[in-house]
C-alpha cells in the first residue's frame, strides 16, 4: 500500500451508531472485541464525549461534520416542523409514522433536502474545508454528506416510484469519494440488501476496498448503523452488535503487515454518536402520550396537511419532543403549565425574549438563563443564570465556576435546540425509563431509546490511535476542529 505524499497519514473515523462506554469496556475486558482493545491499549481513550441535542443521528452527524450545534447548522432532529412551509419534516422515524406522512416526501427529505436545503449554507462541513485545502475525503454510509464534488446518483428501480427524483437519478454535492447503499457504491460488485445505506458489513467492505486499491483520501468517515436498531429491542447492555462490528474492524486491520503498521500508516478513531436509556415495560407508566396531555387543543394529524385551525404540532424524537404552538393567542407558558402536571417530564424549555425558561414536571421552581454572563462552564462558555439550578443539575463553586451533572453541556445544547429553527415551540425531555409518543410514533417498551439530554444518551466513547493528539474539549462539536488540525499536521502545515 503506497503512501500519498499529499495526505501522508490518512485519518479514518469509524462512527458506531449507539456505541456506549460501559458496553464497550465490558466487551473489551471479556475478550469479545480484540480489535477495539488493540486500538484502546495503543492509543487514547475518552469515555465521556458529549454528544449534541437532541441525541438523534442526523443532528449529531451534522454537529460533528460542521463543528456547530443545531442553532448554527439548522438540523433540529429526526423530525421537526418547518413553519415557513407549514410542513412536518421527517427523515424516517418509523414505518407507521413515515407511511402517514408519505414515503415519497420522507425519502426526499433524507436523501436530498437534508444536505441540499436543510443543512445551513452558512456553515461549512469538514469535507468542504478539506477540499478547499486540496485534501480529498470519503463518506461511507452517512446520510449527512455535503461536500464540493457533484455526484449523479442513480435511484434503484424498487425505490423510483417512491421518490420525487425524475428519470431515476439525481445530482447532489458530496465528498470526492462517496458511498451510500445502492445509490452510490465504491465496489463495482458491492451488494447490500439495504436500499438507502449499507449494513455494517457493507460499510467495512467499502473501507477495505479503498485500502486495497490505495485510494484512502486524507479523511474517511464511516458509519456502522446496525447496532441502534438492535439496542432498541435488546436494551443497552447487549454486546453482540459490538462483537460483530469488531470482527469487521479486525479484518480491516489484518490487511496490513501488522496491526502496529496499520497505526503507523493511518490515524484510527472509533466513536459512538449517542447512548441509549433503558425503557420500562409498563405502557401506562413509561409511555408519555402527548396527545392525551394536550387533548384540550387541536393537534395536527400526520395524514393531512397542517391546517390554519390547528393549534399544535407534535414532533417526537423518541425521548425528546418539539411541541409547536401555532395559535398565536395561546401563550407558551400555558402549554408548559399543562406539561408540568406530568411527573415523567423532567425538562420543559422555551424561549422568552433573550432568555431560556426551564421548568419541570418532577421538580419545583423555574430556571432562566442566557449566553454571556458571570458564570463560566468547563467548556469556557459564559452564562447568565437565575433561579433553581437543580432543574438542570447544575453545580456552582467559587461563585463563578459552573459544572454539569446529569445533563452534560446542558445550557449550550438546550439553547441550540431552541434556536435551531424558526417558530413558537417548547422542548420537552423525558425522565430516564420513559419514551414520548404522539400519533403513530414508534416507542420502545422493555428496550432502549435515545433523543434526550440525559447523560445516559449523551456520553459516548472515543478511541484515538496513530496519534497522541486529542480534541480541545471532549465534545462531538469539537471533533471538526480536531480532524482539520490532524489533517493539516499530517501535511506539515
Amino acid at each position: 500500500m503506497k503512501q500519498d505524499p499529499q495526505t501522508l497519514k490518512p485519518v479514518i473515523l469509524l462512527n458506531i451508531d449507539s456505541l456506549m462506554p460501559e458496553p464497550l469496556e465490558i466487551a473489551i475486558q471479556t475478550g469479545q472485541a480484540p480489535a477495539l482493545k488493540f486500538l484502546m491499549e495503543n492509543g487514547s481513550y475518552i469515555p465521556n464525549m458529549v454528544s449534541s441535542f437532541p441525541t438523534m443521528s442526523v443532528t449529531i452527524d451534522s454537529t460533528l461534520l460542521t463543528g456547530t450545534y443545531a442553532d448554527e447548522h439548522h438540523v433540529p432532529g429526526l423530525t421537526w416542523y418547518d413553519d415557513s412551509r407549514m410542513e412536518i419534516i421527517n427523515y424516517g422515524t418509523g414505518f407507521r409514522e413515515t407511511f402517514r406522512l408519505g414515503m415519497r416526501s420522507t425519502a426526499y427529505n433524507m436523501l436530498y433536502r437534508l444536505n441540499n436545503e436543510h443543512l445551513s449554507s452558512e456553515v461549512s462541513t469538514i469535507y468542504e474545508d478539506l477540499a478547499n485545502k486540496g485534501i480529498p475525503s470519503a463518506s461511507i454510509n452517512s446520510f449527512v454528506y455535503r461536500g464540493n464534488t457533484p455526484h449523479r446518483l442513480h435511484v434503484p428501480r424498487l425505490l423510483s416510484t417512491l421518490t420525487r427524483f425524475k428519470d431515476g437519478e439525481w445530482t447532489t454535492n458530496a465528498t470526492s469519494i462517496f458511498s451510500l447503499g445502492l445509490f452510490s457504491k465504491l465496489r463495482p460488485w458491492g451488494f447490500t440488501t439495504q436500499i438507502a445505506a449499507g449494513n455494517y458489513k457493507f460499510t467495512a467492505r467499502e473501507l477495505r476496498y479503498l485500502i486495497r486499491k490505495d485510494k484512502l483520501p486524507g479523511f474517511t468517515f464511516c458509519i456502522f448503523q446496525d447496532m441502534d436498531t438492535r439496542l432498541h429491542f435488546k436494551g443497552p447492555k447487549d454486546l453482540k452488535g459490538i462483537t460483530k462490528i469488531d470482527r469487521e474492524i479486525k479484518k480491516t486491520l489484518n490487511m496490513y503487515p501488522s496491526w502496529e503498521e496499520a497505526l503507523n500508516r493511518n490515524v484510527w478513531m472509533v466513536m459512538g454518536d449517542n447512548g441509549h436509556s433503558p425503557t420500562g415495560s409498563n405502557y401506562r407508566k413509561f409511555i408519555i402520550d402527548l396527545r392525551k396531555i394536550l387533548k384540550k387543543y387541536r393537534i395536527s394529524r400526520l395524514e393531512s396537511s397542517v391546517r390554519k385551525k390547528d393549534q399544535l404540532v407534535l414532533c417526537v424524537n423518541q425521548r425528546m419532543a418539539y411541541i409547536y404552538i401555532l395559535d398565536k393567542n395561546l401563550p407558551l407558558s400555558v402549554i408548559a403549565e399543562r406539561l408540568m402536571n406530568d411527573r415523567r417530564i423532567d425538562i420543559i424549555a422555551w424561549k422568552d425574549n433573550n432568555y431560556i425558561n426551564i421548568t419541570s414536571g418532577m421538580r419545583q421552581g423555574i430556571l432562566r438563563f442566557c449566553p454571556t454572563g458571570k458564570y463560566k462552564d468547563e467548556y469556557n462558555q459564559t452564562w447568565s443564570i437565575e433561579g433553581n439550578i437543580e432543574l438542570l443539575d447544575l453545580h456552582i463553586k467559587n461563585e463563578k465556576e459552573l459544572s454539569y451533572g446529569n445533563y452534560p453541556d446542558a445550557l449550550a445544547r438546550i439553547y441550540s435546540a431552541l434556536h435551531s429553527h424558526s417558530g413558537r415551540f417548547i422542548v420537552v425531555n423525558a425522565k430516564p425509563g420513559c419514551d414520548f409518543k404522539a400519533q403513530s410514533t414508534p416507542f420502545h417498551l422493555s428496550g432502549a431509546a435515545h433523543g434526550s439530554l440525559h447523560k445516559q444518551e449523551t456520553l459516548v466513547p472515543l478511541l484515538i490511535a496513530g496519534t497522541t493528539a486529542r480534541p480541545t474539549f471532549p465534545r462531538v462539536v469539537d471533533m471538526k476542529e480536531f480532524i482539520l488540525r490532524l489533517c493539516s499536521e499530517q501535511r506539515g502545515e
